[in-house]
């Protein structure tokens, strides 16, 4: 089960992040990318946001990965939504932040100019568990160590 969430979090290229500060959730759609062996994912943002200041205030995040768009012809019964919870990461040194917007880049070419900005900072989530949903009723969980 474990292989099947990694291969869905690897396959698709957007998510939502669920932030909080406080005991206010908030939630961004982003773009994001994996390491192979699917145990971070990587994404980029302005320092400046809401969603930045929430993940230095408070670490641990949800994000929501899902395969909707190409599970509209089979019904909403057939849509998978994988929750990843997990924690933030700030990627220390230039080879591990090099690295992870390499990964970003190749995946999502379009964020190139929002990556040349002084302000964009690229950063990790370190996965703590993984929870599948296929349809509305079957669900797995899996923690990793």
């Amino acid at each position: 089960m474990l292989e099947k969430m990694k291969a869905l979090a690897r396959t698709k290229d957007t998510c939502v992040l669920a932030t909080v500060s406080g005991v206010e959730p908030h939630c961004s759609l982003m773009s994001y990318a994996t390491d192979d062996d699917c145990r971070e994912i990587y994404m980029i943002t302005h320092k400046q946001t809401k969603k930045y200041r929430n993940l230095l205030q408070n670490g641990m995040v949800s994000l929501l990965i899902d395969t909707r768009e190409e599970d509209q012809t089979g019904g909403r019964e057939v849509t998978k939504a994988l929750t990843v919870n997990g924690v933030f990461q700030k990627i220390d040194g230039e080879a591990g932040k090099k690295e992870a917007l390499a990964r970003l880049l190749k995946k999502h070419p379009h964020l190139q100019k929002f990556a040349d900005s002084p302000d964009a900072e690229v950063f990790a989530v370190r996965i703590k568990s993984f929870q599948l949903l296929e349809g509305i009723s079957d669900s797995s969980f899996v923690a990793l160590d």
